[in-house]
């Protein structure tokens, strides 16, 4: 292990902060624990974006920290397609369940949504993929305990 190491978050933009941050909050039980207002020519420069202005929240769930990125100048790029399992970059946020259905539930009534025919059994267990609302993947898996 390297000493003097941590790992502190994963990044992820969003197009609508708040949207979003009510997403993952109410619909996946993070829980909000910063924020912060960027304007400064030294991230425009870290992050390679001329002229930038960008609001942060900080989300935790499990020690696990997530950074919701929105973009106020320049506008956030892409659309809300999901990407495929086999592009290069991060893929997925991946969440072990006790209810999948009452999860996947709260997930569209939140904005998200469920792919069709990505529901799977694996003997007595289920996975199933999801989408928040800006297309990022979410994988849910329920496992029952064996008899």
């Amino acid at each position: 292990m390297m000493s003097g190491h941590r790992l502190t978050h994963i990044g992820l933009c969003v197009r609508d902060l708040a949207r979003s941050t009510e997403f993952y909050c109410s619909a996946l039980g993070f829980e909000q624990f910063g924020e912060m207002h960027v304007a400064d020519q030294a991230t425009a420069r870290l992050l390679d974006i001329d002229d930038l202005i960008l609001d942060l929240v900080y989300l935790h769930r499990d020690g696990f920290r997530l950074e919701l990125i929105g973009y106020t100048r320049p506008d956030v790029t892409g659309d809300t397609d999901h990407r495929a399992m086999n592009a290069l970059g991060f893929t997925h946020l991946s969440f072990r369940v006790d209810d999948i259905e009452a999860l996947a539930d709260a997930v569209v009534e939140h904005g998200g949504r469920l792919l069709d025919g990505r529901t799977v059994t694996f003997g007595a267990n289920r996975a199933m993929m999801l989408t928040d609302p800006d297309g990022n993947l979410l994988e849910f898996i329920e496992r029952t305990p064996a008899s």
